[in-house]
């Protein structure tokens, strides 16, 4: 099935400090699912993916604060700020509780989300870590290195095409650079947040990705999972679930069938 098949809506859903958030939705029925990109990415940006969740449920894929066709406004980007935006897309098309899923910076807004507005949530899948130091230091090293400096080197890649073919200031994106690059400097950790956490999770990396698996089974701990066998039957068997896709790096997991594969077997 392709977007051809699909039903397809979009539009502008009024957020937190005036920010009119982008949405485009896909498919239809079943618990509504929100997609989050990663820095600089756009609605577009999980690929087939999309059309593969798409198959059996409703979902909306949005554009955060300054990406896409979201316009930018006088407003520091935050780790809250977007996730009390995604929260008020869910309440503005009364999708909730829905289930966020964020990738990368956007996995990071969706875990706030849960963590701020857990009643919109009804299970929540990440690929993020739960504090900076999850990263690997060499990725940590290369996100103290981003601002709108390095925009010559980003002008040649596809996240800034996709960005200029449907910005409405196509001159915004050295700003997008600067306030992402504060934002991915900006130290966090949310283990005792992320105990609190009711909702069923879904946890996915790569097994090359920048979070190393350490980190993926101490978030996943923190939990209350992979903390006991769930016995012969099963019966132990978490709500919450951990998945390390093979030969993945960082990069390739929002575009990759088998998450999916996995999303689809955890929201059901």
């Amino acid at each position: 099935m392709t977007t051809t098949d699909l039903r397809v809506d979009e539009g502008y859903a009024p957020a937190t400090g005036g920010v009119g958030m982008y949405w485009r939705s896909l498919g239809q029925g079943g618990t509504p699912l929100v997609l989050v990109h990663a820095g600089f990415g756009v609605a577009e940006a999980f690929g087939d993916v999309l059309d593969r969740l798409a198959a059996g449920r409703r979902v909306v894929a949005v554009e955060l604060q300054g990406h896409g066709h979201t316009a930018d406004v006088d407003r520091p980007f935050s780790w809250d700020a977007p996730a009390d935006d995604v929260a008020a897309l869910v309440r503005h098309l009364g999708l909730g509780p829905a289930d966020p899923m964020g990738y990368s910076l956007g996995g990071g807004v969706c875990l706030r989300a849960a963590i701020r507005h857990p009643e919109v949530v009804r299970r929540l899948v990440v690929s993020a870590p739960c504090r900076r130091d999850g990263w690997f230091p060499d990725v940590l090293a290369g996100m103290d290195q981003v601002g709108a400096a390095g925009f010559e080197v980003m002008r040649q890649t596809p996240m800034y095409a996709a960005y200029a073919a449907v910005a409405p200031d196509p001159d915004g994106f050295p700003v997008l650079m600067d306030k992402t690059g504060a934002l991915l400097r900006t130290p966090y950790d949310w283990s005792e947040e992320v105990r609190g956490i009711t909702a069923p999770v879904q946890l996915v990396y790569g097994d090359a990705d920048g979070i190393p698996p350490a980190h993926a089974a101490e978030f996943f701990a923190l939990l209350g999972r992979g903390l006991r066998d769930a016995g012969w039957d099963g019966s132990g068997r978490p709500a919450s679930r951990l998945a390390v896709l093979p030969g993945r790096p960082h990069y390739d997991v929002s575009s990759s069938p088998e998450l999916a594969q996995v999303v689809d077997g955890f929201l059901g």
